[in-house]
């Protein structure tokens, strides 16, 4: 777990590795081990790279797909934007096992079979009546990104995101890692899935079978860190929010507007990130109803409250060996509601 609070340079910090890695208990949990962060990769790298595309004037939410994939013209995609994406009310069904497609094919061809794929896609819902969270949309997302960038995703993260804030070795696509060179050490990762269909134990390799069959860069999943690296992040982000500072690559008044809920029928979401729900929300009862976050399939989650200068991290592995495990649901509310209340903020 990670927390920080408080204000600038009076901000407080706190790191708590627990347990082991795995069930052999041969390995403790460090502040150095490294966990897929599975869908935090949406808000953390995708989010913010379209946030930079912004800066620079390659995008505007309010582009079409079609705008930029002219091939989307015959598909539902044609009246989606960018903003219908951001927000999971596209029309897209929440997940596609389009691995199954995808890696029979040599990898050069994998992403000019995505795009097929979600164009030949049938929409599940009308666009912006309803709202799904749908990694296909952040699938879509990161292709765009690339597409605008003329950067693979994995690079322009690092580029752009993680190297101006000096955590590029504490948050990286699994491919490249510290360094760009994919050479840190398997010791280091926290072992994730015994998966059915690659048929072994996997470790400081994606989760996401799609994400995998695109050999591991994707704008729905991909990024790994340490706990380190994600609180920071964290934390830039909080101090964005509250004006505080700026990132070279992107504005905050930017982020400022991303962050406010887009009132779609029945729906939490502002773009890119979630809102507590009413009840039963993951981040517990306590978080202010602005606050902002996002889970990780993996068993990771980020949360930010702005009315108590708070950022909370959880990183676990919680789908080793099996994603069956699901006791992650009640431990997540109880994990932020305990932080909060030993921090003496409720």
């Amino acid at each position: 777990m990670g927390v920080a609070w408080g204000l600038g340079e009076k901000r407080k910090s706190l790191i708590q590795p627990y347990g082991y890695t795995d069930y052999s208990q041969e390995k403790r949990v460090t502040a150095v081990t490294v966990y897929d962060l599975a869908s935090l990769t949406k808000p953390l790298a995708t989010v913010l790279a379209v946030l930079t595309l912004l800066q620079e004037q390659r995008l505007q939410i309010s582009d079409l797909v079609s705008d930029i994939f002219p091939q989307a013209s015959n598909s539902f995609l044609h009246r989606v934007s960018i903003k219908d994406l951001l927000c999971h009310c596209s029309g897209f069904p929440a997940h596609k096992p389009y691995y199954l497609e995808l890696i029979r094919l040599p990898a050069e061809k994998r992403k000019e079979m995505l795009l097929n794929l979600l164009f030949t896609e049938a929409p599940a819902y009308e666009t912006g009546t309803a709202s799904v969270y749908s990694d296909l949309g952040f699938m879509l997302l990161g292709l765009i990104v690339e597409k605008k960038s003329g950067c693979r995703l994995d690079h322009f993260f690092r580029e752009k995101i993680a190297e101006p804030l000096g955590i590029a070795e504490k948050i990286f696509y699994g491919t490249t890692g510290p360094e760009g060179k994919g050479e840190i050490s398997k010791a280091l990762y926290a072992p994730t899935e015994e998966c059915p269909f690659r048929k072994r134990l996997l470790c400081g390799e994606v989760s996401d079978e799609n994400c995998h069959a695109l050999g591991g860069v994707a704008g729905h999943a991909g990024l790994f860190g340490t706990i380190e690296g994600v609180l920071e992040m964290g934390v830039q982000l909080l101090e964005q929010w509250q004006g505080r500072k700026e990132h070279s690559s992107y504005r905050a008044s930017d982020l400022q507007r991303f962050l406010i809920p887009r009132n779609i029928p029945g729906s939490t979401w502002a773009l890119g990130f979630d809102t507590p729900s009413a009840t039963g929300s993951s981040g517990g009862r306590y978080l202010a109803p602005t606050s902002v976050g996002h889970l990780g399939f993996t068993g990771t989650s980020l949360w930010i409250d702005p009315t108590r200068d708070l950022v909370m991290v959880l990183l676990s592995n919680r789908v080793h060996p099996s994603r069956e495990n699901i006791r992650i649901k009640q431990f997540r509310p109880l994990f932020h509601e305990t932080v909060m209340e030993s921090l003496g903020l409720v």
